[in-house]
């Protein structure tokens, strides 16, 4: 049962505040037609401090916005047969852009809808010609984001085996180096800590981003206490270095279940999405029209948190 506003007006400062983190980041998946929502993630308070849209440049929407308020990181999304990548991403850092991390690959061991589909040894190939010279740049690499399927690690060990054939020669075996890894997980939160841990034991001692996760098409309570328990294990996990829910637009837009989402079909927060960006929860159900009767108290009360914070520095 949803709490009244009376209730909520009642409830110490403390309990309506919600966590923030400088981990969170926002997967960019624009809708055209709601060109709006995106001054959403960069509003003031706002958590997010980095983001991705799977392409190799910035969005335009953030124009506006400086490199070191919002990161962008670039991503190679599927197989490409030239250095595109690379001479992009390097004429960014040329220009002045300060890129410090690239992603890897989306879901290339998926044939579906969003995966790149591609063989082991064409990405080491593409790798090696695109995202491996960037370290000399000092940018860190992301190894490929596969999907939560069993076959992920598997693909992801054979791609290294490729990728170190290519660089090696008969008197030198080497590695392809990288400083993270990507993991996606759609699933409850028992599966998602467990997939965690498979990449802890294939890979360890290595930082992990957690760059696509939700528990899809579940009913809302389900969705926010899995939203909950993710977010809070992220945030005190030292291997976790970064992580971006993917849930950022409408519910009538998405392909992950109405309840997962960040947007109401008005393009207004809801809990998800405040509390995602580290403000208080609006009472906005993700699938209604319009904005949630709590959502101006709501929006006051995080509003006289920032200020009381700002009086006791």
């Amino acid at each position: 049962m949803r709490p009244s506003c009376a209730l909520l007006l009642a409830i110490p400062s403390a309990a309506v505040a919600q966590t923030r983190s400088s981990k969170r980041g926002l997967v960019f998946v624009p809708n055209p037609d709601s060109p709006g929502d995106n001054s959403i993630w960069v509003q003031s308070g706002s958590d997010l401090t980095w983001y991705y849209n799977y392409e190799s440049t910035p969005s335009a929407a953030f124009n506006d916005v400086s490199q070191d308020d919002f990161e962008f990181v670039p991503m190679l999304w599927g197989a490409i047969d030239d250095t595109s990548f690379l001479d992009s991403v390097q004429g960014q850092i040329d220009s002045g852009r300060n890129i410090t991390h690239v992603l890897g690959f989306n879901e290339p061991d998926s044939p579906y809808d969003g995966g790149s589909n591609i063989q082991p040894s064409v990405a080491a190939d593409v790798w090696v010609k695109n995202i491996a010279p960037l370290a000399e740049r000092g940018v860190k690499l992301g190894l490929p984001a596969c999907t939560g399927g069993w076959g992920g690690i598997p693909w992801l060990q054979e791609f290294l085996g490729n990728c170190s054939e290519l660089i090696s020669d008969d008197n030198e075996t080497r590695n392809c180096t990288y400083d993270f890894v990507a993991i996606h997980w759609y699933g409850n939160f028992e599966g998602l800590a467990s997939h965690m841990g498979s990449y802890s034991a294939a890979f360890p001692n290595v930082t992990q981003w957690i760059t696509e996760y939700n528990y899809d098409n579940q009913d809302l309570s389900t969705t926010q206490t899995f939203y909950n328990m993710s977010s809070e294990y992220f945030d005190r996990m030292d291997s976790v270095a970064r992580y971006s829910l993917f849930g950022s637009f409408r519910s009538s837009d998405s392909n992950v279940g109405p309840n997962a989402v960040m947007l109401n079909n008005d393009g207004q927060l809801t809990d998800i999405g405040s509390w995602y960006l580290g403000i208080s929860g609006t009472g906005v159900d993700p699938q209604s029209e319009g904005v949630g009767k709590c959502a101006p108290i709501a929006r006051a009360l995080f509003l006289a948190l920032v200020v009381g914070a700002a009086i006791m520095l």
